[in-house]
């Protein structure tokens, strides 16, 4: 694991909630290996979008300063 900003934990947690979302469409007892190939699309797709909008919502914050 690589060592995360203050910033890139705060969206892992802001991309939680979407994620649970999928997660109870698709059901928490569902095992990963389970999942249509389209379910983990989704779920990737879900993670890296709920992170990246989190991560521009702190950018553009006017507090925030540029993270690279």
């Amino acid at each position: 694991m690589v060592d995360l900003t203050e910033h890139e934990t705060a969206a892992i947690r802001a991309a939680m909630k979407p994620l649970a979302e999928i997660m109870e469409e698709i059901g928490w007892q569902a095992r990963l290996s389970d999942l249509s190939e389209a379910q983990v699309l989704t779920l990737i797709e879900v993670a890296v979008g709920g992170f990246q909008d989190a991560m521009h919502g702190i950018a553009a914050s006017a507090d925030a300063e540029v993270p690279f």
